[in-house]
């Protein structure tokens, strides 16, 4: 009798699954093997960036053409002015990750992060922006850097367009 109950259980649940891909199919809905991922376009997104006015290149590799974009890598590191208290360090610490937080918000930066303590480059931040002067101008903003604890130094960087750290 329990066998019965759990055969009938069985066919039940696959039935109604049979019934749910095809009311789906009958909507008109592709199922995963019709469905084709779009390749992103990168004439399009060339002619987007350059409008806004970033710098572009394409870099051709065998039969591939990648989008690469220009970034500006911001270090961080020592100023000549560190003599501020624990009181005073700690404020502009928050101002400067509050400043960071903004910046990232808005699209302006796309990556932040510390050194090794052993590093003389204390931070690294990646900003978005259309010319190093922009990005110059956005890290000499910052509260720790005209505090004069650390000063920013502004390098290009050209990135593959959809590269992505795992």
């Amino acid at each position: 009798m329990k066998k019965r109950f759990l055969l009938i259980g069985l066919l039940a649940a696959f039935s109604s699954c049979e019934q749910t891909e095809k009311a789906e199919n009958s909507r008109g809905i592709p199922g995963p093997d019709k469905v084709e991922a779009l390749a992103p376009n990168i004439d399009e997104q060339e002619k987007n960036l350059k409008e806004q006015g970033y710098q572009t290149l394409r870099q051709e590799r065998g039969d591939s053409t990648y989008l690469m974009q220009q970034y500006y890598m911001v270090f961080l590191t020592p100023g000549e002015n560190i003599n501020q208290d624990s009181t005073e360090v700690e404020e502009l610490q928050n101002q400067h990750s509050e400043y960071l937080e903004r910046l990232v918000e808005q699209g302006h930066a796309s990556l932040t992060g510390h050194l090794g303590e052993e590093s003389t480059i204390k931070e690294v931040v990646v900003f978005n922006t259309p010319t190093q002067r922009e990005a110059d101008s956005l890290a000499n903003i910052d509260p720790l850097v005209q505090s004069g604890r650390v000063k920013a130094e502004v390098y290009p960087w050209w990135v593959k367009k959809g590269a992505k750290l795992d």
